[in-house]
């Protein structure tokens, strides 16, 4: 069978031209939205547990209610949406370079559009989150109960060169500033457990793991696995 293909929205972005389109998986009967940055396959919606999961586990280790969240990275919006489901989050704020992503959720172009852009809880902010993250948070700005981050592939493939200096002990530290106190960080990876990044990121929060989500392959009829680090920042103790 030769998979349908419908191109919902094709643009130019400062990262190379972007592109959505919704296609029929013969794997498993139903329709999919896929995004392409140039030639590369950047995101599906036929694999979104990992994504959600980045959500589920960073909020776990969260303590309190009316959380403040902090999303970086858009794309299909299946972490924003899981983190909205929790019934203890107050406010989630998603920051995205590209507006052409905020637009598709604007236009309901995604399966969960609508859910997100309808939730008064949440904000879409187009802004380099990693830009955001370098800058001091404002003069008496209440840091982020959590911050769950979904741009890069891994830490040590970036879609952008720019982005690698979050990945280091430095760029971390940098982060925590935005965190509350006892604040916590998460981050997905399309790569196993990396040593490197764990050492950085044990070097500047506490708690640090990593937890190997797998999810069934119904393409190739095996099991994938994605990676979500989840870090809590040194001014609370471990996690309960």
């Amino acid at each position: 069978m030769i998979a349908r293909f419908e191109e919902l929205d094709w643009q130019s972005t400062p990262i190379g031209d972007i592109t959505l389109r919704r296609r029929t998986e013969p794997a498993v009967g139903h329709e999919i939205y896929e995004v392409k940055l140039g030639d590369e396959y950047l995101m599906s919606s036929l694999f979104t547990v990992a994504e959600e999961a980045l959500a589920t586990l960073g909020l776990a280790a969260t303590t309190g209610t009316q959380l403040k969240v902090l999303v970086g990275g858009l794309g299909l919006g299946y972490t924003a949406v899981a983190a909205l489901r929790d019934e203890r989050v107050g406010a989630v704020t998603i920051v995205d370079r590209l507006q052409a992503v905020i637009g598709w959720h604007e236009r309901r172009l995604l399966p969960v559009s609508a859910e997100l852009v309808d939730d008064p809880r949440t904000t879409l902010v187009c802004d380099d989150f990693f830009a955001v993250m370098r800058m001091p948070p404002p003069d008496g700005a209440r840091g982020y109960d959590a911050i769950l981050l979904d741009v890069d592939h891994s830490p040590r493939h970036q879609l952008d060169p720019s982005h690698a200096d979050l990945y280091s002990a430095d760029g971390l530290r940098a982060l925590d500033r935005h965190l509350a106190e006892g604040g916590v960080f998460a981050l997905w990876s399309d790569d196993p457990p990396d040593d490197d990044f764990m050492t950085a990121l044990h070097a500047v929060f506490d708690d640090g793991a990593a937890h190997v989500v797998d999810f069934a392959n119904a393409v190739t009829g095996g099991t994938s696995s994605n990676t979500v680090y989840v870090a809590r920042s040194r001014h609370r103790g471990p996690f309960a």
